[in-house]
C-alpha cells in the first residue's frame, strides 16, 4: 500500500516537472516566434498595422494566463508535497499499531490455548464429579432402603418386646400382690420385726441379677482417670449388674465405659441441652436423660438412635427416674415446679404433679406406685403416682434437698441436702434412723448426688473440695476419705456388683475407685 501511495505521488511530481518544461518551451517558442512582432511593435506606431497590434494584445493576454496557470500549478505541487508527508507519517504510526496488534493478537492466542487447555482439565473432573455423584446418589438410595427396612423390623421388635414387658409387669404386680399379704399376715401374727428380716432376705434372693451380687468392700485406689466431658459432668450410673459406666455431661453427650479397661465403648447424640441427670431400664436396654433443654431424651442402647423425646417441661428438667419394677413409667422433675409421668410405650406424658417447691431429685419406689422427691424447701415428699396426691411430708434438711437415693432393698431412703448433711429415712414410716457427717464434707451444688453401695453397707458423697467421703452406715462414721479430682464432685455412683465405685467433677473428670 505505501509502494503504491509513494509512485502515485512521485508521477505527480514528474507530470508537474513534465508540465513546466512544456510551458517554458511553448514560452520560448512564442518568444521566438513572437520576436519579428515584438520588434515591430517596437517600432514607432505610425509604422504598425492595426493587425499586428491586435496579434500583440493577444498573445500577452496569453502569456499573462500561462504564468497565471504556472503559479496555480505551483500551489497546487506545494499542497500535495505537504499531504504526502502526512499521509507518509499516518502510514507509519499504522504500521506501527498493526505490529503492537499482531504482538498482542499472539499472546491472547497463546492465553487463548491455555485457557482450553485448562476447561479440557475441568470438563474432566467435572465429568469424574458428576459419575461420583450419581454413585454416591445410588448408595445413598441402597442405604435408605435399607434404613427403612431397619427401622421397619425394629418397629416391630420393639412392639414384641413391649408387649413381653407388659406381661411381666402383669407378673410382677400379682408378685407384689403376694408379697403384701405376706407382710400383712407376718404383722398380725406380732413378729413384725423378725418377719420385716426375713422377707428383706427373701426380696434381695429373688431380685433379678441376684447371682451377681457380692459384698460391696471400702474403695481407697483410683483404677481409672478419665477426662469424659468438656464443661463438666453431673449425673453418672452403672448398668444393671454390670461394670459398664454410663455418663451425661455439659458437652450434651451421653457416653459409655468399661471400667474395667476405661475405654470408651459407645457414644449417644442428640440431646439439645446438658444432661443434667440420667436412669437405664433394668434390661439395659434403653437410656433416659433429663437436659437443660426443658426435654427429656430416650435412647435405644443397641442402635444408639432417639427413640422418643418427651416434650412437656417448661423449664430445665433435673432429675428422671424409671419404674424399679416396669420399664415402661418414667418420672422426671423440673424447675416449672412440675414431676411428670410418662409412658414410654405410648410416648407421652400420662399424669401432671404440680407443687410449690422446686424439685431437685426423684426416685420411684419398690411398688412401682410411689414417688419420692427431694425439694429445694429442705423437705422430701412421697405421692401416689396413679392419682397424683400427696401421701406424706418430712422436713429432711434446713437447705435445700440434693439427691435422694433408695437402697437395693427398697426400705432406706439416703438423703442429702446443701446443709452438709446425709439422712437414713425408714421407707415405710419416714423416720430418720441415720445422720451421717463430715467436717470437710461440703455438698457442691443444688444436683450433687450421693449413693448406697450395693449391700447397703456404706454411703458415699462427694465434696466442694474434690474429695469423696465413705461413710459406714453400721457405724455412722467415715471410714475412708478418697483425692484424685482437681475440682468440686458432683455424683457419685456405685455398682450393682460391689464394685467399683464411680465420681465425677465439675471439670468433666471421672475417677473409679476399688
Amino acid at each position: 500500500m505505501s509502494m503504491n501511495m509513494l509512485t502515485e505521488e512521485e508521477v505527480s511530481i514528474q507530470a508537474i516537472k513534465h508540465a513546466l518544461k512544456a510551458l517554458r518551451k511553448r514560452h520560448l517558442a512564442e518568444e521566438g516566434a513572437h520576436a519579428p512582432a515584438i520588434a515591430a511593435i517596437s517600432r514607432p506606431l505610425i509604422y504598425q498595422g492595426s493587425e499586428w497590434k491586435e496579434k500583440a494584445e493577444k498573445l500577452e493576454l496569453e502569456l499573462q494566463q500561462c504564468y497565471k496557470a504556472q503559479s496555480r500549478l505551483s500551489d497546487q505541487l506545494v499542497v500535495e508535497v505537504a499531504e504526502g508527508r502526512a499521509a507518509k507519517a499516518s502510514i507509519q504510526e499504522k504500521e506501527t499499531a498493526v505490529a503492537s496488534l499482531e504482538k498482542e493478537v499472539a499472546q491472547l492466542s497463546d492465553e487463548c490455548s491455555e485457557l482450553k487447555k485448562l476447561l479440557d482439565e475441568k470438563t474432566k473432573g467435572f465429568e469424574l464429579l458428576t459419575s461420583e455423584n450419581q454413585e454416591l446418589k445410588r448408595q445413598l438410595e441402597e442405604t435408605s432402603m435399607k434404613a427403612k427396612n431397619a427401622e421397619a423390623e425394629n418397629k416391630m421388635l420393639v412392639d414384641r418386646w413391649m408387649l413381653q414387658k407388659m406381661q411381666d409387669a402383669e407378673r410382677i404386680n400379682e408378685a407384689n400382690a403376694l408379697y403384701e399379704d405376706m407382710v400383712e399376715q407376718l404383722k398380725s401374727s406380732s413378729l413384725q420385726q423378725v418377719a420385716l428380716q426375713q422377707v428383706d432376705g427373701v426380696v434381695r434372693q429373688s431380685e433379678e441379677g441376684a447371682e451377681f451380687f457380692v459384698e460391696s468392700s471400702i474403695p481407697t485406689t483410683c483404677k481409672n482417670r478419665i477426662h469424659a466431658h468438656d464443661g463438666g459432668c453431673a449425673s453418672i450410673l452403672f448398668e444393671y449388674n454390670s461394670n459398664k459406666l454410663v455418663t451425661g455431661g455439659q458437652d450434651r453427650s451421653i457416653k459409655m465405659w468399661d471400667t474395667s479397661t476405661g475405654a470408651l465403648t459407645r457414644t449417644l447424640y442428640g440431646s439439645l441441652g446438658s444432661v443434667l441427670d440420667l436412669t437405664i431400664t433394668h434390661d439395659n436396654k434403653t437410656i433416659i436423660a433429663a437436659s437443660s433443654s426443658n426435654n427429656l431424651y430416650v435412647w435405644d442402647v443397641s442402635s444408639g438412635r432417639i427413640r422418643h423425646t418427651l416434650t412437656g417441661h417448661t423449664d430445665k428438667v433435673c432429675a428422671v427416674d424409671v419404674s424399679k419394677i416396669s420399664n415402661r413409667h418414667v418420672i422426671s422433675a423440673a424447675y416449672d415446679r412440675t414431676i411428670k409421668v410418662w409412658d414410654l410405650q405410648k410416648g407421652y406424658c400420662t399424669n401432671t404433679i404440680i407443687f410449690p417447691s422446686n424439685c431437685n431429685s426423684v426416685c420411684f419406689g419398690t411398688d412401682g406406685r410411689t414417688i419420692c422427691s427431694g425439694h429445694v424447701d429442705g423437705n422430701i415428699r412421697l405421692w401416689d403416682i396413679e392419682t397424683g396426691k400427696l401421701v406424706s411430708e418430712v422436713a429432711a434438711h434446713s437447705l435445700a434437698v440434693t439427691s435422694i437415693s433408695l437402697s437395693r432393698n427398697g426400705n432406706t431412703i439416703l438423703t442429702s441436702g446443701r446443709d452438709n448433711v446425709h439422712n437414713l429415712f425408714d421407707m415405710r414410716t419416714l423416720e430418720v434412723y441415720g445422720t451421717l457427717r463430715g467436717s470437710g464434707n461440703r455438698m457442691a451444688s443444688n444436683w450433687s448426688r450421693s449413693c448406697i453401695s450395693a449391700d447397703d453397707g456404706y454411703v458415699a458423697a462427694g465434696s466442694a473440695d474434690g474429695s469423696v467421703h465413705i461413710w459406714s452406715i453400721q457405724k455412722g462414721d467415715i471410714v475412708s476419705t478418697l483425692k484424685e479430682h482437681g475440682s468440686s464432685v458432683l455424683c457419685c455412683a456405685w455398682s450393682g456388683l460391689g464394685k467399683p465405685l464411680a465420681t465425677s467433677d465439675k471439670n468433666g473428670v471421672i475417677c473409679t475407685w476399688v
